[in-house]
């Protein structure tokens, strides 16, 4: 399995992104993004995505160098058309637009459609912590995903639709990023890649009977992810759905529909940000977010159990191990990534 100091796999994958007609700055968004994603251990929304994403290009499906186009906007919100732009590129421009919003009014929302797989996002509500905010963002597949079925149900009608809530604290952001599915797509993609199997309760076969096979969610008859939830999934579901609605819904793109194309290569984006000098007091929320992380890692722990962990805690420390000892990237991505090294002509880093 290659390992690559970040700034490596960053440079190589802006390069692969400039060779397949992004512009210089776009490219390096791209790249930075994803390679924060593989440091932070989310494999699953790393360089894997650059093949993806570069594929998406050269068939037309995803654009590069569009605006970020206003369909309405108010002192507190902004509604815009990501052009299928490069969805990383077009979330930060949105966020560029609403954090004066908020800082004004305490409250700013955003949303997108037509937007370019925007990666992980938990990048976006550690971005909000920086500026001292609180966070909630969603997206959907733009109607394409259908990779999760109802409790019961043998074929998928939503996509993955994760849920994402940050809050800063007097020391380390708590960011909770969560897939409303047993485990985003992504990484049943890795698993993919590699050849190997999936675990079990991840996913379910065209007849919804449980299987390993990651391959049963890219072959017809297509499988399907399972809602988060276990033997109540229901709530997983439930929370999956009405996130697509907010998604959706609210952008002005598309829910999931019986009549969208499988492949998803885009999301309906919503972010609010929220200032809490306008509520009770930063100094206030801070205060109290200290308190109860303190207060709950303070909790004796079970045999075996060395420490309680909170959410933001497994990406910090990813973070600090690859940052050290370089990024694992399993063989099958890297000869991906080496075949469109080989395409494009560009150099690929000795490993």
């Amino acid at each position: 399995m290659p390992t690559l100091q970040a700034e490596t796999l960053v440079t190589f994958s802006r390069e692969l992104f400039t060779r397949a007609g992004v512009p210089a700055a776009d490219a390096d968004v791209v790249s930075r993004s994803l390679v924060d994603a593989n440091l932070c251990g989310h494999d699953s929304h790393g360089v894997m995505r650059v093949p993806q994403y570069i594929g998406f290009i050269r068939d037309g499906k995803l654009r590069v160098g569009v605006p970020l186009e206003k369909m309405n906007e108010t002192p507190a919100m902004y509604a815009g058309d990501a052009n299928w732009g490069l969805g990383q590129v077009q979330s930060y421009r949105m966020l560029d637009i609403l954090l004066p919003k908020v800082k004004s009014l305490g409250i700013a929302a955003g949303t997108m459609k037509q937007c370019g797989h925007i990666g992980r996002l938990g990048e976006y509500a550690e971005w909000a912590a920086k500026h001292g905010l609180a966070f909630m963002a969603t997206v959907n597949s733009h109607g394409c995903g259908k990779r999760v079925a109802p409790p019961g149900g043998t074929e998928g009608r939503i996509s993955t639709n994760p849920l994402c809530l940050g809050a800063p604290t007097p020391d380390a952001p708590l960011v909770l990023d969560i897939g409303t599915s047993s485990v985003a797509e992504g990484k049943v993609r890795v698993y993919f890649q590699k050849g190997d199997p999936v675990p079990e309760g991840w996913v379910i076969d065209h007849e919804g009977k449980p299987t390993t096979d990651p391959a049963t969610l890219y072959t017809d008859p297509r499988g399907t992810i399972l809602p988060f939830g276990g033997a109540q999934a229901y709530k997983g579901f439930g929370l999956g759905l009405l996130l697509d609605v907010w998604a959706g819904g609210l952008s002005g793109g598309q829910c999931s529909r019986k009549e969208a194309p499988m492949p998803g290569h885009a999301n309906t984006v919503v972010f609010l940000l929220i200032d809490p000098q306008f509520f009770g007091g930063s100094e206030h929320f801070l205060q109290e977010a200290g308190t109860l992380s303190g207060f709950v890692r303070s909790t004796p722990t079970a045999p075996g159990v060395q420490s309680i962990t909170l959410p933001g805690d497994p990406e910090r420390l990813s973070k600090s191990m690859r940052q050290a000892d370089g990024i694992p990237i399993s063989d099958g991505t890297w000869s991906l990534l080496v075949k469109l090294a080989d395409e494009l002509k560009t150099p690929v880093p000795v490993v």
